[in-house]
C-alpha cells in the first residue's frame, strides 16, 4: 500500500476498511445469491429472469473485485475465508429455497435495497475523507440502483404476464 494513498484517508482508514470488508462480504453473498437463483429459478418468464440474474451476478463479482482492490490499497486483506462473510455481512443471504420467479425476485429486490442503503451510507462517510473510495462507491451505487430498477421492472412484467 502506498503511504501517501493511505495518508489521504487520515485517521479514519481503519473505519473505511471495516466498512469495505462488510461491503465485500455483501458482494460475494449477493453474487452467489444471484448465481444460484439463476440456476434454480422456475415459473413464468424464467428465461428473462435467469438472464437478468446472471447479469447481476457478474456485476456483483466485479464489485467484489473493486472492493477487494481498495481494501488492499488501504493496507489490509479482504476476508480470506468465505465463512467470515456471514459474520461481516450487512445484507445477509437469502437462499432461494422457493425458486418460483416471484419470491426469487422479491428476495433479490430486498437485497438490492439493502445494498443501496449500505453504499449510500458509505458514500456519505467517505465524501470528505477518502475521494478514491468515494468514487468507487459511487460507481457501485449506480449499478445497485439500476439492479433494483431492473428487478422491479421484471416484477411488473410478471404481473402483467400473469394477468393476461
Amino acid at each position: 500500500m502506498g503511504t501517501r494513498g493511505r495518508e489521504i484517508v487520515g485517521g479514519e482508514v481503519d473505519k473505511v476498511i471495516e466498512l469495505l470488508q462488510k461491503a465485500y462480504a455483501d458482494e460475494w453473498l449477493a453474487y452467489y445469491q444471484y448465481w444460484i437463483g439463476a440456476k434454480v429459478v422456475k415459473g413464468p418468464m424464467k428465461d428473462a429472469v435467469m438472464t437478468e440474474l446472471m447479469e447481476h451476478a457478474a456485476d456483483e463479482l466485479r464489485h467484489a473485485d473493486m472492493v477487494a482492490e481498495r481494501i488492499i490499497q488501504l493496507g489490509d486483506n479482504p476476508a480470506l475465508h468465505p465463512k467470515q462473510w456471514y459474520d461481516m455481512t450487512n445484507c445477509g443471504y437469502d437462499a432461494p429455497e422457493d425458486a418460483d420467479v416471484r419470491p426469487l425476485l422479491d428476495q433479490n429486490i430486498k437485497g438490492e435495497q439493502c445494498a443501496i442503503t449500505v453504499y449510500n451510507d458509505l458514500l456519505k462517510f467517505t465524501r470528505d475523507r477518502d475521494p478514491v473510495t468515494y468514487n468507487m462507491v459511487l460507481q457501485i451505487l449506480q449499478d445497485e440502483v439500476e439492479h433494483e430498477e431492473d428487478l422491479q421492472s421484471l416484477m411488473e412484467d410478471l404481473g402483467e404476464f400473469l394477468n393476461r
